[in-house]
């Protein structure tokens, strides 16, 4: 661009031409993109997991993550591919109310894990806004450490309101982790509830965390949760905390007492520790240690792992049954045709519902 100033008339006065403007792209950036945009068939994905590409590994999981029909046929393909590679590691499902500490725990004991020489995938399910459909997915920023170290796979995955979608392929992510080599596998769930019961069909080991001092130490004692805990430890056990962190411990062995016995035949324990200043981790590792040499002795653990490949056969026909079902053109008129009545009270919800059911089945 010519300056006026650069004129004759203005003597005395003169403006550099400068340099042209530089693009406002990254010009690697295109490279970089078409690079990250490389498609791989099912057998290149088996290749890279089987050697332990984190990048490749990370991408698998997006595809059995996806919605997409076309990425869902791949993932199977994959995932098929590395069954006969999966099933060696030992699996841990580590749940507790919101604030904890899980995900302190978790990067105590992952560097636990870690310094014994073993492989760590962190597979944390993060809670959606029922209201935005959005997650944080902020594990990562509570393991500090955790997140740097080479032999460890942090992956946060949204529940998108969808619990039982997500367990199921969180199910599938732990085959494609084993198949990487990751030998420990950690499932974080989302809270207390029905999150539980999809972590405790898929690992090996249970293990609740609870806290000390805020109440009535038996208003986190829950039937269900309860009885699904293989191991129950109280987190924040130091400073002026620690009193009260063995009395819950005495409250919690003492209702452990008034259910059944597991049908692993463990009996569950009771510990206490801190996962900021890691007192305690040790002991912790060991009660699981114990377990999972106890199980495998009586020979619980492969039983556990066979019911777990039913429960997931028959909860993936379930799910299956229902995406075909809300997906047939036929039986979307038709509901809406339904909800219409029902809303007017012209015909019950449950005769409507048998309506729509025989259509379905051309009854």
């Amino acid at each position: 661009m010519d300056h006026i100033e650069n004129n004759s008339e203005y003597a005395g006065l003169t403006v550099n031409k400068g340099i042209a403007q530089p693009p406002s792209i990254n010009p690697y950036l295109a490279q970089r993109l078409k690079a990250r945009r490389r498609e791989y068939t099912a057998a290149e994905y088996v290749e890279q997991i089987l050697k332990g590409d984190i990048t490749v590994l990370s991408q698998a999981v997006t595809l059995v993550e996806s919605q997409l029909p076309e990425h869902q046929a791949i993932a199977q393909e994959v995932i098929a591919g590395c069954l006969p590679y999966a099933g060696r590691s030992v699996r841990i499902g580590i749940s507790g109310v919101p604030g904890a500490g899980k995900s302190t725990s978790i990067d105590a004991f992952g560097m636990h894990v870690i310094g014994r020489g073993n492989k760590l995938a962190v597979l944390a399910i993060d809670p959606s806004s029922e209201r935005s459909k959005g997650s944080i997915l902020g594990d990562k920023t509570r393991m500090e450490r955790l997140s740097v170290q080479d032999n460890a796979f942090i992956r946060p995955s949204p529940s998108a309101g969808s619990l039982g979608g997500v367990a199921r392929k969180t199910r599938e992510t732990i085959i494609l982790c084993e198949a990487a080599g990751f030998d420990t596998i950690f499932v974080e769930t989302v809270g207390v509830g029905q999150s539980e019961t999809a972590c405790h069909s898929m690992v090996d080991f249970f293990l609740l965390i609870q806290l000390a001092g805020t109440g009535d130490e038996l208003q986190g004692i829950k039937r269900g949760i309860m009885e699904m805990a293989d191991g129950i430890v109280i987190n924040k056990a130091d400073g002026n905390n620690i009193e009260k962190a063995q009395l819950a411990q005495a409250h919690f062995r003492n209702a452990l007492h008034l259910f059944p016995a597991s049908p692993s035949g463990w009996a569950p324990q009771v510990l206490t520790y801190s996962g900021y200043y890691e007192i305690g981790i040790e002991e912790v590792w060991k009660m699981i240690d114990d377990y999972t040499d106890f199980v495998k002795k009586n020979g619980y653990f492969e039983h556990r792992r066979r019911e777990q490949s039913r429960y997931w056969m028959t909860e993936t026909i379930d799910e299956q049954l229902r995406s075909h079902f809300y997906n047939n053109p036929d039986i979307a008129r038709l509901l809406a045709e339904k909800e219409r009545l029902v809303l007017a009270a012209a015909q019950s919800p449950f005769a409507a519902a048998q309506d729509i059911l025989d259509h379905y089945f051309e009854r």
